[in-house]
């Protein structure tokens, strides 16, 4: 071997300096080093045992690996997210055993929209959307007088079947309905 190779290799080891441990037991190193004329850092894992399996190392190390952080993790941050974590997978276990019981007992949960038990009503919504009206201010064909005509009724009728007219501020959409 050349001297250089050498003094590199040990330069490697003197050198590196650990950042941390994790939970299965790997550890973590960084060291500054010369690459193409400039300082760069060197992030790397020394798994613990034999067998190299990257599926041990934690989201927050392979994160600092990548250089996605600045910073290794802390013992404490590392603590905080596992218990998150775990909670997460209680909260988990006691949802399926929720819906594990209403489908047992075949009772669907009421869904509230809005803090209503009830289905939101779309027919005000489709009168809404497609007249151009406030809801307050549209009458349902039990509110309309008796004797009055359905001209208008007619003309909405046409005017929503049609198709889009003019350009620029002229333009008016047309409105498509779904075959019937």
């Amino acid at each position: 071997m050349s001297k250089r190779l050498l003094s590199r290799l040990l330069g490697m080891f003197q050198s590196r300096t650990q950042v941390g441990v994790d939970k299965a037991g790997n550890r973590y190193f960084t060291r500054v080093e010369e690459v193409d004329g400039t300082m760069k850092e060197r992030r790397w894992v020394e798994f613990k045992g034999a067998d190299q399996d990257s599926t041990t190392v934690p989201v927050e190390w392979i994160c600092w690996l990548n250089g996605q952080r600045k910073k290794a993790p802390t013992p404490e941050e590392l603590a905080e997210l596992e218990a998150r974590r775990e909670r997460v997978k209680q909260n988990i276990q006691l949802l399926k055993k929720k819906e594990e019981e209403e489908r047992k007992t075949g009772i669907q949960p009421v869904k509230k929209i809005a803090g209503k038990a009830e289905s939101p009503n779309l027919q005000s919504f489709v009168k809404q959307q497609f007249s151009g009206t406030p809801p307050d201010q549209q009458k349902g064909p039990e509110d309309r007088p008796k004797d009055t005509t359905h001209t208008e009724d007619a003309t909405t009728d046409n005017e929503r079947y049609t198709e889009p007219t003019g350009t620029g501020a002229t333009f008016k959409p047309g409105t498509w309905q779904p075959p019937t």
